[in-house]
């Protein structure tokens, strides 16, 4: 019975941990949703006797061997890419809604997602030449690091179009995204008029979206481009709380405008960069997410950032479930689920004014 009554009051008294603690549960509860379901059966018992042989407390039974082959080749690597890929969306939606003082901005606001797709286009277009002029090392890596190389070269460029006499107007830099926003898909759709029948599926399969091709050796460079920069954005919540005031106002309680839009600018671009060179384009995870956070738990970023990391980590892991489970044994692109699942609730949103 007391603890029954111990619960609400703490959770009254410190309602920012009770909503983390909730967000922590979600992405738990997704990752493990995402390892136990899908095309071939996994039982909880093989999952918790991987971890017991992984942590070394007891050895794999032979009968599980094949769950456990599942888990660790395809469910596991799967799971943590979407986990850290989805929060990095989720936390740059948040900032970029912070700094542009807007609850329908994105990160496809600063041409990262443009970018991205302009840079990944060009090397499926022009791979022969590209390896070539490698000297054939890239493999694999060539389409990530044209996307990242582009998205993160789109978000610089109109950084640069949007500073006078080095001050950035967050107005001119709304504009130069759009301007450069089109600029790249203009270019992307003559790459695309450029390319063969088999260039043109490979094209359309990426902009799609899909975490199919997730690799452990991808997952070092994930969390030192996506989950890195991720953490770095966690730090922005008390400037971003000060710019909702107002620049001058920031200006006048001590904090560094400038300082705080560049980083928010440049991490938020290298987290989404790195996640959509790997995923290619998946949308409205940083639009949606931090948009129901904002709505459910108030616009303090010092919950709004972290919360919206854990949510759109856990709705990227349940979209590939989704994804990978709706038409066994084919294969659905992830950012056509996001879509689907998204874009019907935001609509709901603005039909109820939640975007007022």
């Amino acid at each position: 019975m007391a603890l029954g009554l111990t619960l609400p009051r703490a959770a009254a008294r410190h309602p920012f941990a009770a909503a983390l603690l909730l967000g922590v549960c979600a992405l738990l509860a997704a990752l493990l949703a995402g390892l136990l379901f899908g095309p071939a059966a996994v039982s909880a018992r093989a999952v918790l006797a991987l971890g017991l042989d992984v942590t070394g407390l007891a050895p794999l039974p032979a009968d599980l061997q094949r769950e456990a082959a599942v888990l660790t080749v395809i469910r596991l690597p799967r799971a943590l890419l979407a986990a850290m890929i989805g929060a990095g969306l989720g936390a740059a939606g948040a900032v970029m809604q912070g700094l542009f003082r807007n609850p329908l901005a994105d990160p496809g606001l600063i041409g990262v997602s443009a970018g991205a797709g302009l840079g990944a286009v060009a090397s499926i277009v022009f791979a022969g030449p590209l390896l070539a002029l490698a000297g054939g090392k890239l493999g694999l890596w060539l389409m990530p690091l044209a996307a990242f190389a582009g998205g993160l070269g789109a978000t610089l460029l109109i950084t640069r179009l949007a500073q006078r006499e080095g001050a950035t107007a967050v107005a001119t830099l709304l504009l130069a995204g759009v301007a450069v926003n089109a600029l790249a898909a203009a270019l992307t759709g003559l790459l695309i008029f450029m390319a063969d029948e088999r260039q043109a599926r490979d094209i359309t399969f990426w902009t799609l979206g899909s975490i199919a091709g997730a690799r452990w050796s991808q997952l070092p460079v994930v969390i030192a481009l996506v989950l890195a920069p991720t953490l770095a954005l966690l730090r922005l919540a008390r400037p971003l709380n000060a710019l909702v005031l107002g620049e001058a106002e920031a200006f006048h309680l001590g904090l560094k405008v400038e300082r705080v839009k560049r980083q928010a600018t440049v991490l938020a671009a290298i987290a989404v960069s790195a996640g959509v060179a790997f995923t290619g384009l998946i949308g409205f995870v940083g639009l949606v997410v931090p948009h129901l956070v904002r709505l459910a738990g108030g616009a303090d970023h010092r919950l709004v950032l972290p919360l919206s990391a854990l949510l759109g980590a856990a709705l990227l892991v349940l979209a590939d479930l989704v994804a990978r489970s709706l038409a066994a044994p084919a294969e659905l692109p992830v950012g056509v689920v996001t879509a689907l699942l998204g874009a019907p609730f935001f609509l709901w949103l603005l039909r109820r004014g939640g975007a007022s």
